[in-house]
């Protein structure tokens, strides 16, 4: 019984422990429309966290490219395509990275917070924090 009621406990603080993490999949949401533009998968790879684009939710924009992109990224598939790079953690956020908006491919710093179980705060900002753009995501189930 109590061999039962531990294995139990550490499901539950496991699966919880999990559930508060930002790796996953997130339904990105345009702050300008409200509308969902697609899906990006959230995962870390050599310590640090990274995002790309594993659905487009736009009709018509499933085959697009990244037209304005420069270096690595220009004309590659939006869909595929690796939008979060490099964020490392620090405290409850994860920054010092980069955010690609593939709209109008330019390069943003950018940072990461958990707001909520399944609510993610993604921003993007040229110099400091205060000057940028804020959206908030939802976790794929």
């Amino acid at each position: 019984m109590i061999r039962n009621s531990v294995a139990i406990i550490l499901l539950f603080v496991t699966t919880t422990f999990y559930s508060q993490d930002v790796v996953g999949k997130w339904k990105n949401i345009d702050d300008e429309t409200g509308k969902s533009k697609g899906v990006v998968e959230i995962y870390k790879k050599s310590g640090k966290i990274y995002g790309k684009v594993i659905s487009i939710l736009v009709p018509g924009r499933e085959d697009a490219l990244c037209q304005n992109c420069q270096g690595e990224d220009a004309d590659k598939p939006i869909l595929g395509l690796t939008i979060i790079k490099g964020l490392v953690k620090d405290g409850k956020e994860y920054n010092s990275g980069e955010i690609l908006d593939p709209t109008n491919g330019k390069l943003y710093r950018c940072l990461i917070e958990l707001k909520e179980k399944d609510k993610l705060k993604v921003r993007g900002y040229i110099g400091f924090a205060l000057f940028g753009r804020t959206q908030y995501w939802y976790r794929v189930k």
